[in-house]
């Protein structure tokens, strides 16, 4: 099937859009634009320059992706906005493209962003991440995968949040999430392992409960976070998981909720 473009829409000719793809009503594409196969451009979309989108996109009505950053710094630099496969962004989200400090704007696979969410410029949205309505990523934001935000939290500027973790809704996020947990509360911190997620990812029994050791070593039991990782460390061998957890602590650059 070849490309359905909806007679009110207003698509540049030098845009590159893959076969089965249909752009509907009143949607505006620009010049620098490539869109893969099989997507879906509802009505009254803009996707800007630099917007890079994968296949079996779906892009809902009103939506405006790899618009200018709201950055003082940027000086109309070309910059991007990739998009991956399967993603699905929701009516009214806004997506900025990057600015020079990295050139882009990415967000993974298989990830739905919900209804009014903005993803600001320098954004790093892993695969199978979760931003639930009206979520705000500041510029520089790092969500590692299979990350569910719920809805209205606000992260801010060059915060990570760690993979397998879950934001509370309304939760004001202003310094890195640990993997694997649950953060909620104002002011935010961590009230446990988020293991209902993790059952239902499949993770073993015998892992997730390492993982709950671990945080309750370093988070629950009055040491700093580098007397509860010696501590934890000299019980002997540890899991993947842990490491894991033990690298991202110990490379945050904004300190982690606790």
């Amino acid at each position: 099937m070849s490309v359905q473009i909806h007679p009110s829409a207003i698509v540049s000719p030098n845009a590159k859009i893959g076969s089965n793809t249909i752009i509907g009503p009143f949607s505006i594409i620009e010049d620098n634009v490539e869109i893969g196969e099989d997507c879906e451009i509802r009505s009254s979309v803009i996707i800007g320059n630099g917007a890079r989108i994968g296949d079996a996109v779906r892009i809902y009505a009103g939506a405006a992706i790899s618009t200018e950053p709201q950055d003082l710094k940027f000086s109309g630099e070309p910059t991007f906005t990739y998009l991956g496969n399967n993603t699905v962004v929701r009516e009214y989200a806004t997506i900025n493209r990057g600015t020079k400090e990295t050139g882009e704007t990415r967000i993974g696979n298989d990830c739905l962003i919900m209804s009014y969410c903005h993803v600001a410029h320098d954004c790093v949205v892993g695969n199978n991440v979760i931003i639930s309505n009206v979520t705000q990523l500041a510029g520089h934001v790092v969500i590692e995968d299979f990350v569910t935000l719920g809805g209205v939290a606000k992260i801010h500027q060059f915060c990570k949040v760690g993979k397998y973790s879950m934001v509370g809704a309304d939760c004001k996020v202003v310094k890195d999430v640990p993997p694997f947990t649950l953060v909620d509360r104002k002011p935010a911190q961590v009230e446990g392992v988020n293991k209902i997620g993790l059952r239902r990812k499949g993770f073993a029994p015998e892992v997730i409960q390492e993982i709950e050791q671990f945080y309750d070593t370093i988070l629950f039991s009055g040491l700093n976070n580098r007397d509860g990782i010696e501590k934890f460390i000299q019980r002997g061998k540890i899991c993947d998981e842990v490491s894991y957890c033990i690298d991202f602590i110990q490379n945050s650059v904004r300190g982690i909720h606790r």
